[in-house]
């Protein structure tokens, strides 16, 4: 991986990881327009760095919030702060199940199934839209909400399926307030990223060579500067009710992806 794909890949990763537009499903298209197929596995490393930038992003936007989450939480009293850290865990189990027991199984799906990208997009597009429709409502997340909320976070894990898309549509469908769908939505993630990054260290999977620092200091900061305008950008977008314009953009690479794939086999 050079440079310049390092920081196509690290804006990609950036701007699609809040974006209700499928992280995964962009950087598989990236990988065939870029034509290497070993772009998104040459290294987890790289991987895991742009996703680790991402997570701080949120972190930098949201810190306030994490404050008093973690406070509220090692406070041990049953105060809001200690009931949202709570909803947090409920919406992670979903996704660590999911991932524990099909690992392998998702694995397959990261190799260039190129076709099964543009269905999942088209999925996401009608999950925008019928959001986008829902009236708007002041209600919080619930312990309920929390969990299938986190149901539509493991579903994600398909190159297509927009996770911040998914979970903010099914939040909003659940009648949660807009703003807060975002917030919850961005902040139910962090646990898991981080999570994942120790699984991968401890496991031995990613292995730091000095061949590729340049690579990832670069990937790193295109994936933070854009997951910083991605994150903000999206609060608006939801707040504003704008997410048939997202829904839209999904259908549309949705259908010329899968004609592109048929024409080609």
């Amino acid at each position: 991986m050079n440079y310049l794909e390092a920081i196509i890949l690290g804006i990609i990763q950036g701007l699609t990881e809040f974006l209700p537009v499928s992280s995964s499903g962009h950087l598989e298209l990236a990988k065939v327009l870029l034509g290497d197929n070993s772009i998104p596995k040459e290294s987890l490393t790289f991987t895991v760095v742009v996703h680790f930038a991402t997570a701080l992003s949120t972190i930098v936007i949201f810190k306030d919030d994490i404050f008093q989450i973690i406070k509220g939480l090692f406070q041990f009293k049953w105060n809001d702060e200690f009931k949202f850290s709570l909803k947090i865990i409920a919406s992670m189990i979903p996704a660590v199940a999911v991932g524990l027991i099909f690992e392998k199984q998702f694995e397959q799906f990261f190799t260039g199934e190129i076709l099964l990208v543009g269905f999942m997009l088209i999925i996401t597009s009608l999950l925008l839209l019928f959001a986008d429709r829902a009236k708007n409502t002041t209600q919080k997340v619930t312990f309920f909400s929390a969990f299938v909320i986190g149901v539509s976070q493991a579903l994600a894990i398909l190159p297509g399926i927009s996770r911040s898309g998914a979970t903010i549509s099914t939040s909003v469908l659940l009648g949660v307030d807009r703003v807060q769908a975002a917030r919850f939505s961005f902040l139910m993630v962090v646990p898991l990223i981080f999570g994942k990054i120790g699984k991968d260290v401890l496991s031995g999977s990613i292995n730091f060579q000095s061949a590729q620092i340049g690579v990832l200091g670069v990937g790193f900061l295109a994936s933070l500067i854009a997951g910083l305008f991605a994150c903000k950008w999206m609060i608006a977008i939801v707040k504003k009710s704008k997410l048939s314009y997202f829904a839209l953009y999904c259908f549309i690479v949705g259908v010329i992806t899968i004609a592109v794939t048929i024409t080609n086999k």
